[in-house]
């Protein structure tokens, strides 16, 4: 059964796209942990945009949020830069599987870490955290990303 606590809180964003395109009005929900919420509509209809706005991905694409918050764990995080999200636990994961097929999962998942500061202990801190919450990925950690599961690649990507 999922937990009571509010993570997530959108509360009625507003966002535009060159300051001339509404792309969002009055955009509001909560996700409680463990909870999976679901963004449905026709084309257009803002989804994709939402997440951009949560993530902070807009200003990549020329939008902006005009009114409203987004507050992650209890923070506002709508105006942080999308490095600091990710720090925090808030990453966008996009479909269909961004991951080098070439690579093992391992290293792809340590690929993920490049740029940031942290010595070997860390990381491999970071991959058992990564191998409990997918199981699955530390049984193939040694295996070509390009020969897993559709499945196994997006937990890949995830991670």
């Amino acid at each position: 059964m999922p937990g009571n606590d509010v993570i997530l809180v959108v509360d009625t964003i507003h966002a535009t796209y060159n300051h001339a395109i509404t792309a969002l009005h009055g955009v509001s929900f909560e996700l409680r942990r463990g909870e999976i919420l679901a963004l449905l509509g026709a084309n257009g209809a803002g989804k994709s945009t939402t997440l951009k706005a949560v993530s902070n991905l807009l200003p990549a694409e020329r939008g902006q949020i005009n009114a409203g918050a987004i507050r992650f764990e209890g923070s506002d995080v709508t105006r942080r830069k999308p490095g600091d999200l990710v720090r925090a636990g808030l990453v966008q994961v996009l479909e269909g599987r961004h991951c080098f097929k070439s690579l093992t999962v391992e290293e792809n998942l340590v690929s993920g870490g490049i740029g940031r500061s942290g010595r070997r202990a860390e990381i491999n801190q970071d991959l058992e955290r990564i191998y409990g919450f997918f199981p699955r990925l530390a049984e193939k950690r040694r295996t070509l990303a390009g020969l897993t599961s559709g499945g196994e690649q997006q937990m890949t990507a995830i991670g």
